[in-house]
């Protein structure tokens, strides 16, 4: 593995051996209430103070690096994202793009441009940075689909993402996918020629069937179980979900698999009573050493894959 090849990181550039023990998917700053259909998620994440005492709860556990996959129409704050890093010493990889059909902004226009011309907008900002920052994302995402089909406008987004994807070399994902509607996506990706390799489908766990998993690992791709914690405790579900991830281990395919919590909501922040970024390191992966899974394979999922995915290394 070439551990020299550089990841965009908001505070620039890093080796990819520095990323060290990384969670994949997750959102520092992120609002979802301006959706049509969202009054349930409190707007969320105003609080810097808080939000370093959660990220520094993370590198306390020996945590290094939180890709951040909040996009324009959800959230995205590239300033924050920058001191934050700067005040914790974590890296943060910020995303791109945009998320998925209730949340698409009307000035984005995305039913009025063409597949191009959001590639060419991408590609600007993964070059240039966002706007008069200079701050550019390292991955494209978190994108993906509303429902259990993809709308036109979802499937335009997808186009251009695999797009500045080639153009570029940044690597795609979280795909925003539950269930049946993620074979499709990849449908889309593939025919525009992009390295399913360097793609990553999340909330495998919302959908947590042994054949579906392994039909989208033979297609090439990574699948996150990136809700870990969101449900509260090692209770029958996530047991469920920790016996497939020991399936998978035993088929030897454990160099397609990632975790991380999907923080996106107030309540899932300690301050408010949450598991906030810690409940891999605390809960999950002791569970997973628990049931005899050794020490290099979480090692494998938790630190070399997230780095093969950015780096195509």
């Amino acid at each position: 593995m070439n551990d020299t090849v550089s990841v965009m990181t908001v505070r620039g550039p890093v080796a990819g051996a520095d990323l060290g023990f990384t969670l994949p998917h997750e959102h520092v700053y992120c609002t979802l209430r301006h959706a049509d259909y969202r009054y349930d998620v409190a707007d969320q994440f105003a609080d810097e103070d808080v939000m370093a005492a959660e990220v520094m709860a993370f590198a306390d556990l020996g945590g290094d690096t939180i890709f951040e996959l909040s996009v324009p129409d959800n959230g995205r704050s590239p300033k924050r994202l920058r001191t934050l890093s700067e005040r914790t010493g974590v890296h943060i990889v910020m995303g791109c793009g945009w998320y998925r059909g209730n949340y698409y902004l009307p000035e984005e226009r995305i039913d009025r441009r063409s597949a191009d011309v959001l590639a060419e907008e991408l590609i600007r900002e993964i070059t240039d940075g966002v706007g008069e920052t200079g701050i550019r994302p390292g991955v494209i995402g978190e994108i993906g689909s509303e429902k259990d089909w993809v709308s036109p406008a979802e499937e335009r987004v997808l186009r251009a993402v695999a797009r500045a994807h080639k153009a570029t070399g940044l690597a795609i994902g979280a795909l925003h996918a539950v269930g049946p509607v993620a074979p499709e996506q990849l449908t889309i990706l593939e025919e525009e020629g992009a390295d399913m390799t360097r793609v990553a489908v999340a909330h495998c766990d919302a959908y947590p069937h042994l054949g579906y998993l392994l039909g989208l690992i033979e297609r090439g791709v990574y699948i996150m179980f990136d809700n870990c914690g969101q449900y509260r405790g090692m209770g029958q579900f996530e047991n469920r979900i920790l016996d497939l991830i020991l399936e998978l281990v035993d088929r030897r395919l454990e160099d397609r698999l990632m975790l991380s919590h999907d923080v996106c909501k107030l309540g899932q922040l300690r301050e408010h009573g949450g598991t906030g970024f810690v409940y891999l390191s605390e809960t999950f992966l002791p569970a997973l050493s628990g049931k005899g899974v050794p020490d290099d394979v979480i090692t494998t999922i938790t630190h070399h894959n997230p780095r093969r995915w950015l780096t195509g290394t």
